[in-house]
């Protein structure tokens, strides 16, 4: 049974090792700060602090990449939910949005910031200092109500 265990775990070594050399794209396109939503009309310095602190590793192309996103699978898990997290919104291209679609991811995010969706739990375990505080909830979701005031008038 020993010999069974001991050549499970040297597999298991060996794939670690193999994985080590399949990387991730971990690149930060360029930032135009023209087009990044803290060059918006409309946008608190409070609110842009929280997405600074708490939402721009994964939604915006300004990620930190810390030293443990080089280790296999970890480094896959943090490339994906970056991906998905740029796909989903990305802050640092708001002026690309259409006004509508701006005022319906701000209205996203503070449902998403609401019930705890975001940040998420795994992500806030390795970095504490993201976890939102109900002031910063009131924040994210002050900031989507003051969008949505312009888009409301604007369909009257």
């Amino acid at each position: 049974m020993s010999n069974r265990l001991l050549q499970v775990s040297a597999a298991v070594v060996v794939a670690l090792v193999a994985a080590q050399f399949v990387r991730p794209d971990r690149t930060n396109p360029a930032i135009d700060a023209t087009r990044a939503v803290q060059a918006q009309a409309g946008t608190t310095s409070a609110f842009v602090a929280i997405l600074d602190r708490a939402c721009n590793d994964c939604h915006s192309n300004a990620t930190e990449w810390p030293w443990y996103t080089q280790i296999a699978p970890l480094s896959w898990l943090w490339a994906y939910g970056v991906k998905e997290g740029r796909k989903a919104v990305n802050f640092s291209e708001w002026a690309a949005y259409p006004p509508h679609q701006r005022q319906k991811l701000l209205v996203e995010s503070c449902r998403d910031a609401s019930t705890g969706k975001m940040p998420g739990t795994p992500y806030t375990l390795l970095h504490p200092e993201a976890r939102l505080s109900a002031e910063d909830i009131q924040t994210i979701c002050a900031a989507s109500q003051q969008a949505d005031a312009p888009a409301a008038r604007a369909s009257q």
